[in-house]
Parts: structure tokens; sequence; C-alpha cells
């Protein structure tokens, strides 16, 4: 098939194979020209057609899948966390938080209002910047030179930051199993993500190693309750990690504690004293709910500088209303012994739904955050399956993969607001899934 490619650059390429898919002329699943035959027929140097591709790879329109050769990609959304809209199915993979643990509003927001907010004034609200000076400050080393940014969100933290320091096709490394947001925020940013394998202590030290060595520019890890392990930075790991790090200063650390005040585990983080680029940001989405957007974000003086720039062409301040709002509400000792008490429900629930599913023949451990992670001996899509048929929509481990090293035995589970009926009856409908889809169950051993 003639597919009347041009170019002489790899942008060049890269565009008129971006242009016929567009336009119709490749579909998906079409093959695309091997990259020696078509650095031949364009006459360029095969590295050439390489990046081409690569350009194409990470903005999600092509897959290279090995031996399978270079495909135009199924051009679906990005799998994204929350309800999956219109099933009839019990939803146990949504990520959310228990609406019914989320703090009333009603009451800060008729207190809250005060003077209007004009141009030009502070962006960050005093109340809320002198909370939070000390709330960011936690956990960080204690002469660390740290400014304050506010955002709409972590997320918008964290794409914020990868723009301001790096340029298209720049590798970022990233925890494997990852984040459904960070493979969308790297994906759509055109950078090269680079996956970081993660264990029972966090992002591996060979893996971190491995990273640097193939010129990663920023590293984004979450120190605790890793989505979707549920994993947190062990002190020996941090300092191990911290280790590495210090002979790469400028390298942009960014740490997501999204779990923040919800979390049974404490904070230990990658940033040492001397290092030169980083940022530490956490958001009140998980204890306050999904639609307050707004994180905070601590960092060093020329990179909180560059944040504050790369606000302006957007947004260049989040709301002082929903910055007084989250102020009077983590300033309020009923909101904050309710989020106490809400952190320790979400602990107590998985662990008691792991000790149920434990019974019935699929041992399992329980992490710091919402989700489960729930090891299988047989691949996770099948077990989804299964489970469909028994009523439930799970969420198998295969969408927050990044290595593609074959089909994940890994079923993530949100199944905090489950009551006790529901929860036993998905721990007996997980063990036949299992059972289902060709695996053995596990029996304990009675002492």
């Amino acid at each position: 098939m003639d597919l009347d490619i041009s170019g002489r650059s790899a942008s060049e390429i890269a565009d008129s194979l971006r242009a016929r898919i567009e336009r119709g002329d490749l579909h998906p699943g079409d093959v695309l020209p091997p990259v020696r035959s078509l650095a031949d027929e364009l006459g360029v140097n095969r590295n050439t057609i390489v990046a081409a591709y690569r350009q194409l790879t990470q903005a999600g329109v092509i897959v290279t899948r090995g031996r399978g050769g270079t495909r135009v990609a199924d051009l679906s959304p990005v799998a994204q966390e929350g309800f999956a809209a219109g099933s009839v199915l019990r939803d146990v993979g949504t990520g959310n938080p228990d609406p019914e643990l989320i703090p009333d509003l009603s009451g800060a927001l008729a207190a809250m209002a005060g003077r209007p907010v004009l141009y030009g004034e502070p962006i960050i609200d005093p109340g809320l910047e002198r909370w939070a000076l000390e709330w960011m400050r936690d956990g960080l080393a204690p002469a660390a030179d740290m400014r304050l940014t506010v955002t709409s969100g972590a997320a918008d933290a964290v794409e914020r930051l990868l723009a301001q320091a790096l340029t298209r096709d720049d590798a970022v490394a990233l925890e494997d199993p990852c984040f459904l947001t960070s493979i969308h925020t790297v994906r759509i940013g055109g950078y090269r993500p680079v996956p970081v394998p993660v264990d029972d202590e966090g992002m591996t030290v060979e893996g971190l190693q491995s990273a640097i060595e193939q010129g990663v520019r920023a590293v984004v890890h979450t120190p605790r309750a890793q989505n979707p392990t549920g994993a947190s930075l062990s002190a020996r790991r941090a300092e191990e990690l911290r280790a590495v790090l210090r002979a790469h200063p400028y390298l942009l650390v960014i740490e997501d504690d999204h779990f923040s005040l919800l979390s049974r585990q404490p904070f230990h983080s990658l940033i040492s004293r001397g290092h030169r680029r980083w940022a530490l940001v956490r958001s009140v989405s998980k204890f306050l709910g999904p639609d307050m957007c707004l994180a905070v974000t601590a960092s060093d003086p020329e990179t909180a500088e560059r944040l504050a720039i790369r606000l302006t062409p957007g947004t260049t301040w989040v709301s002082h209303l929903l910055q007084r709002l989250t102020h009077a509400l983590v300033t309020d000792a009923a909101t904050m012994a309710a989020i106490e008490r809400a952190g320790a429900h979400y602990a107590a629930r998985n662990a008691a739904f792991v000790e149920r599913l434990t019974n019935e023949g699929v041992p399992a451990g329980a992490g710091d955050g919402l989700n489960l992670w729930i090891p299988l001996p047989v691949p996770a899509r099948d077990v989804s399956e299964q489970l469909m048929r028994r009523g439930w929509l799970a969420r198998a481990g295969d969408d927050f993969a990044l290595a593609g090293a074959g089909p994940s035995r890994r079923l993530r589970l949100t199944v905090h607001d489950l009551d006790d009926a529901d929860a036993e009856r998905l721990a007996v409908d997980v063990a036949a899934a299992v059972r289902a889809a060709g695996g053995r169950l596990v029996t304990r051993e009675v002492a």
C-alpha cells in the first residue's frame, strides 16, 4: 500500500503520518512500514524514523508491538478514574472516596466570603498560606528553602511542573504500575515515560538508577498510598533513593502526596537538603472531596517562580473563595476529627475485606489508600470478565501498566463503601471468578 509519507525531519514525517491518519487513509490497527524500509524510501537516517515514530507513540497516535510491528492506535480515551457511566453493574473500581465521609461544607460556606478579591492581589489567600506553611513543612528537610504555590488540584500542579521544565519527547520516570492521571498527563504532554517498578516499599532503587541512566529529566512518585498498589515509601527505601539522587541535584523530583491527611503511614521524602529542583504536591480532594479542586505545592524558589509564570497564560490564581473554604474546613476541629475518622474507616474496611478474601482462598495484603491491589493466579482481565457475569465491575491491572510485560495478574478494587453483606458476597464472587478463569485457590492451614 502506498502511504504517500513525506518529510526529511522527524517532525515533518510525523506530521505527514498524522495527517494520513486524521484524513482516514489509515485506520486503527493498520501496520506502518518498518523503520528500515521507510528510511530507505525517504532517504533519511533510520534514527529519524525512530524519532518520528516515538513522537507519534507519545501522542498516543500509534503503538509499537515488537514483532507485531508498529500500528495505528485505537484512539479510544485513556482510562480514567471514576464511575463507569451507564453500567448496570455494581462498580467496585471507581477509586472514589466515600461521599458519606466527605465533610459537610454548608456551615463553612455561609461564613467565609469576606471582601472581594481584585486583580493584582496575592495569589495565595493569607489565611490558607499561614496554615499551609506548616502543613507542607511536615516531613521535609528542616532547612529546605521552600516557596508555596496553589493550583487547581494535584494533576494541574504536576502538568504545569513538567511543562515548565521539560520539552516534548523528554523522558519522565513514572511508577509502574502507575496512577492513571499521571499516564494521561505524560501522554498528552508528549513526554517519554520510563517505567520504574514499585514494590511494597515504593520505587525500587534499581529502577530509579536505570531510569536516570536512560536520561530522565523528571521523576514523579507517590510517597505513600501509591495508586494502584497502596505501597508507601519506607524510611530505608527513601534513604536509598535519596542516595541515588544526590548525584543528580538538578533532576526535577515531584512528590504527589495525594492521601496526606488520610494516610495511616508516615511521610518519607525523596527530597534531601541539597536537592536543587523539587516539588511536594498535596491536594485536598481525597479528604474534602474531588470537587474541591485545590492543591498546595511546596518547591524550591526557582521552580516556584517558573511555576507561577506557567500559571500566567491560563488560570493566574485559584479562586480565593475556594481557598477560604479550604482554610475554614482544615482549621475546624470537628472537620479535622472527621477526616481522621475517615482515614481510620478506609484502613479498617480494606483490612476486613482482605481477611474475607484470604478466607476464600485469594490471599492478599492491604496497603494504604482508597483501593486494594489484589494478586491473582490468572490474568486479571479473565477474572474481571467472570465478575461481570456475577454483577460486578472491577478494574484489571492492565490499565495501570507501563512496561507491558504481559497480561496483568492484579485486580484493583474499591471496596471501602460496601456493607458487610456486599463485601462478603464480593469476596465469594472473586474466588468463584478465579476458579472459573482456571486459577487455583489457596487453602488456609488450620493451626
